[in-house]
């Protein structure tokens, strides 16, 4: 058995772990579960892993039985049984007899009450049998004493015996019911040995089908043998597929582990820098937009003085022309006074002159922009997003060691394996179970031959049955060929005498053999009906397994039989019903046999997938990220020469004052259009045409002096716009940026601990969550897939069908057909009697004379 107990206990090896990381997650403090419920957030999910399958065993035995036409026969034997025996199974009753008599039956100790009542308990369990067999018993003394006294009695002419038959007006009637009613009986033993020659033919039939259920079934136990280990070896190696991809988290734990401590202070950490880049792209624009001030006012400043010198020369040159003598005409006077009227509003409007420059401030931000905030900014963007890499860099000293650690882990698992000569047993067990096979095969002949006796034997006790019924159907074909009506008893026919001696020879034979197959009836019905009652229906419906499997059933002080049989310890809670059930169902062999109570795997698992030092490895993992810097002094004090850069002392209110302005104090282009208008109004001649020039030569100042001024002002006017939108609270929003990117700093270097320890922890429960799913599913696989225990139920469904349904079925009803036929030889005995009278010829008889 030293092989079974190696197989045992490398079956068990793959029991789950965890229950310490377990129970330490209860003992949390409800307030600290609280406190981390409202700050953490949840694990990321665990990537379940393809273990793929395991090698599966494919068994061949089928244990069931149908028993064809026979069963019919199975069945009615069945109904007679339980009618002689319909009381349930005396379970209790049979327990307390064990464990009464553990010690050894006593006849002394039978006198005890106790046991006096377990007997009188007994015999009315047993009553329909007692009963039986005292009929059969009866039966088997008193049928030679009556056939002996009938065989005396009928030497003295008694009892039938006497040569001379009563003349009677009914004879012929009485002939055809005694014939009538031999012969119906004669067809009921004809079906009575039938009936038994059939049983005894089924058991050499099923004796075959024996060998077939032998074969395969030891066919299912060495898969069983062979693929265990084949199975055991696949659980070993898928700890590979668990290491490989723990392996592959760790190589990339600057991403994973990285990846996630960055996520979480981006939150904080981008926005700051965010604002920052915007503040170097305002920086730009602020000085694009103090250099198109500065270029828009010097245009202006510029066209401020041509404008105002082509203005004063039109004007001087238009008043000239309205000084000329046609204007005093009483015709056209009034249109010259008119437009001599208007002559004022050929002015400048907006005085540019007068408004501050804006050099210094440009200079200024010149200044500033020789430092280039951006680079700086994205220097801290690059330091923050390098995270990943930081915690590769101060985490592959881990790294390294964790490798080691696993590479260990998978050699003491496959050493672990190795322990124990296990393929060496189960090559023993093979070799065991083929030596086995060859055993029983060698005694397949001696079977064969014994099987052949015990068929000529049953065929022998019916022949005497057959024997009778020849001497009746004989008797009766005689007697009724060679019947004359008009013969008289003295005369009848020869034909007619030798049925009447044939009768009565099966009347003498019927004395002579049925009390020997009474008694063989008697036996086999007494051995065979409890057997069935006692053993077969009980082990069908599992009621025997109840019996074994009752507590302290062998010994006060041993709670279990089967555990202390398999392994020395009773109180296992492991019973032979369960163990039958598993394996029906074709669990594996560590489920079947509870061997989770026997090994402490779960120690071994905590020292080799998840052991404590490679727990403390995992939980030492620690990132410093104070060596980030998202930004430089130098940025730092760029921002602060930007805010003190002047731009927020530009007098922006002189300037939009300006701007709104016209350029002009009047449309230029309405001016010429209304002069033109007027000139229309003149007689024609050089007035009219020295007008329509002047109207020409002022278009021309708006379209050479007047729009590009009017451009300037509309680029000055967004300009001087953008810079006050840009000035306003400038030092506050600069104090606010340095102010956010200092919080960012100060959380990373001070507050990112909690940050990191949080993450640190989902990504080792996302280590351990792959050492869980491997432990869980070596589990799962033990108990349903490895060692798959079905030729074990298999091995007792075949003992079953065989001593059962096989063997016990056939000899019930063998004892069935002849135990009916032993019943019938009586009528026959007494109708052949009858009917021989009617046939055999008198010495004497009545003579009537008239």
């Amino acid at each position: 058995m030293l092989w079974t107990r190696w197989l045992v206990l490398l079956l068990c090896w793959g029991s789950t772990s965890g229950e310490r990381q377990a129970r330490e997650r209860r003992d949390a403090s409800p307030a600290e579960a609280r406190v981390d419920s409202r700050r953490q957030r949840s694990p990321p999910p665990v990537e379940p892993l393809d273990f793929g399958f395991v090698p599966a065993a494919v068994y061949d035995t089928h244990a069931y039985y149908e028993p064809g036409a026979v069963g019919v026969l199975f069945h009615v034997v069945h109904a007679f049984l339980y009618v002689i025996q319909p009381n349930s199974f005396p379970k209790d009753l049979i327990v307390k007899v064990i464990q009464q008599n553990m010690g050894g039956i006593k006849i002394d100790e039978w006198r005890k009450p106790e046991n006096v009542v377990l007997l009188l308990q007994w015999i009315h369990y047993e009553a329909g049998f007692l009963i039986c067999a005292t009929i059969g018993i009866t039966f088997l003394v008193l049928t030679p004493i009556i056939g002996m006294c009938f065989c005396v009695c009928r030497c003295c002419e008694n009892c039938g015996g006497e040569m001379h038959q009563r003349q009677r007006k009914n004879v012929d009637c009485q002939r055809g019911f005694f014939t009538a009613s031999l012969i119906a009986t004669s067809i009921f033993i004809v079906l009575g040995v039938l009936i038994a020659y059939a049983a005894n033919h089924n058991v050499s039939t099923q004796i075959k089908s024996t060998r077939r259920l032998i074969n395969t079934n030891m066919r299912d136990l060495r898969t069983f043998a062979n693929n265990t280990p084949v199975q055991i070896d696949y659980l070993t190696a898928q700890y590979t597929t668990a290491k490989n991809k723990v392996l592959s988290d760790l190589d990339n734990i600057g991403p994973l582990l990285g990846g996630r401590i960055h996520s979480q202070l981006e939150k904080e950490v981008v926005p700051s820098l965010d604002t920052a880049l915007r503040m170097a792209g305002a920086m730009r624009e602020t000085k694009e937009a103090l250099e198109n001030v500065s270029s828009s006012l010097e245009v202006l400043q510029e066209g401020s003085g041509r404008l105002q010198a082509s203005l004063s020369g039109e004007r001087s040159s238009l008043s000239n022309t309205l000084s000329d003598p046609a204007c005093t005409n009483g015709a056209v006077s009034h249109t010259c006074n008119t437009i001599r009227a208007t002559l004022s509003q050929l002015g400048i409007n907006a005085d540019f002159s007068t408004l501050p420059e804006v050099t210094r401030a440009l200079e200024n931000i010149n200044t500033v922009l020789k430092t280039d905030l951006s680079n700086i900014v994205q220097k801290g963007y690059s330091s923050f997003n390098d995270t990943p890499t930081l915690v590769k860099e101060q985490t592959k000293n881990i790294v390294a060691g964790v490798k080691v650690m696993l590479d260990k882990i998978g050699i003491e698992i496959n050493s672990f394996s190795k322990m124990f000569p296990v393929e060496a047993s189960l090559t023993n067990f093979t070799i065991f179970l083929t030596q086995g096979q060859k055993n029983i095969e060698s005694y397949y002949p001696q079977i064969d031959q014994m099987d052949f006796y015990r068929w000529i034997g049953c065929v022998a006790v019916l022949c005497m049955v057959v024997l009778v019924l020849a001497f009746n159907f004989l008797g009766l074909l005689c007697g009724t060929c060679g019947y004359d009506k008009q013969a008289t008893p003295t005369t009848r026919g020869c034909l007619s005498n030798t049925g009447g001696n044939l009768l009565m020879a099966g009347v003498g034979f019927s004395f002579i053999f049925v009390w020997v197959l009474m008694g063989i009836v008697t036996t086999l019905f007494v051995v065979g009906g409890n057997v069935e009652k006692m053993m077969c229906e009980p082990l069908a419906n599992r009621q025997l397994f109840k019996i074994i499997d009752t507590p302290f059933l062998v010994h006060p002080s041993k709670k279990n039989f089967l555990p202390g049989m398999l392994f020395q310890n009773p109180n296992i809670d492991l019973t032979l019903g369960s163990m039958y059930r598993d394996c029906y169902e074709n669990n594996g062999l560590y489920h079947s046999l509870q061997l989770e109570t026997m090994f402490n795997i779960n120690s071994f698992l905590n020292r080799t997938v998840y052991n404590r030092d490679l727990a403390k490895v995992l939980e030492s993992v620690q990132v410093d990220l104070q060596d980030i810097t998202l930004l430089e002094q130098a940025g730092r004090d760029n921002l602060i020469n930007f805010a003190n850069s002047g731009i927020g002392h530009i007098d922006y209110e002189a300037y939009l004052a300006e701007v709104t302005k016209g350029v002009t104090l009047v449309d230029l282009l309405s001016f010429s259009t209304d002069l033109e208008a007027q000139a229309d109004q003149m007689p024609r001649g050089a007035l009219e045409n020295a007008m329509k020039g002047h109207a020409s030569s002022i278009r021309q100042i708006h379209r050479d002096q007047v729009v590009p001024m009017e451009q300037a002002m509309s680029t000055l006017s967004q300009s001087i716009k953008q810079l006050q939108r840009m000035s306003s609270d400038l030092p506050v929003k600069v104090t606010n940026i340095l102010s956010a990117i200092d919080a960012a700093e100060y959380l990373i270097t001070h507050n990112a601990s909690h940050v990191v320890k949080q993450e640190t922890k989902g990504y080792t429960q996302s280590l351990v969550g792959y050492f869980k799913q491997y432990t869980a599913w070596v589990k799962n696989s033990l108990t349903t897939e490895v060692a798959q225990c079905k030729p074990i139920s298999n091995v007792v469904d075949s003992m079953e069908i065989v001593a059962c349904s096989f063997i016990i079925d056939s000899v019930n009803t063998f004892w069935f057909g002849l135990g009916g036929c032993c019943i019938l030889l009586i009528p026959s005995i007494i109708f052949s009697t009858k009917l021989a009278k009617y046939y055999r010829r008198m010495d004497t008889e009545d003579v009537f004379e008239e």
